[in-house]
């Protein structure tokens, strides 16, 4: 049975793309700690983070780089935090939020309720500027 996440890659169901190339997409969470908190998964369906093959963790982690400073680049932050759980979907993910102190990567705290005009406003612009610089 599909995750999820591989089920929002095949386009049944609806996200909020930022990026995607040949093996990798990045997408806002529905659920964000704070606005613009993305996920940035392999489009090949892995369970665990450390499965995944060397060569293809290492391409995921300067794409989610890449996503990471066209965030930074249109919310306001100190910094991009990136965490890999790894529990809460059977799918492979890092997670893109931005911060202004440590706390903020608290995956206790309650989420954000955003509306879809909101969400769409912020993937835009986050996507076009991953656009203009890659």
């Amino acid at each position: 049975m599909s995750t999820i996440f591989t089920k929002i890659v095949k386009g049944e169901i609806p996200s909020y793309k930022i990026a995607e190339t040949e093996k990798f997409y990045a997408f806002l969470d529905i659920n964000p700690l704070a606005k613009g908190h993305t996920l940035v998964i392999p489009k090949l369906e892995t369970d665990y983070i450390f499965d995944i093959e060397d060569e293809d963790i290492a391409e995921m982690i300067v794409f989610a780089k890449k996503i990471g400073l066209a965030m930074e680049a249109n919310i306001p932050c100190k910094r991009i935090g990136m965490a890999v759980l790894g529990l809460e979907v059977p799918h492979a993910h890092i997670h893109l939020i931005p911060i202004n102190t440590v706390y903020d990567i608290d995956f206790k705290q309650p989420k954000l309720k955003l509306e879809s005009a909101e969400f769409e406003a912020i993937a835009d612009s986050i996507k076009t500027t991953f656009e203009l610089n890659n």
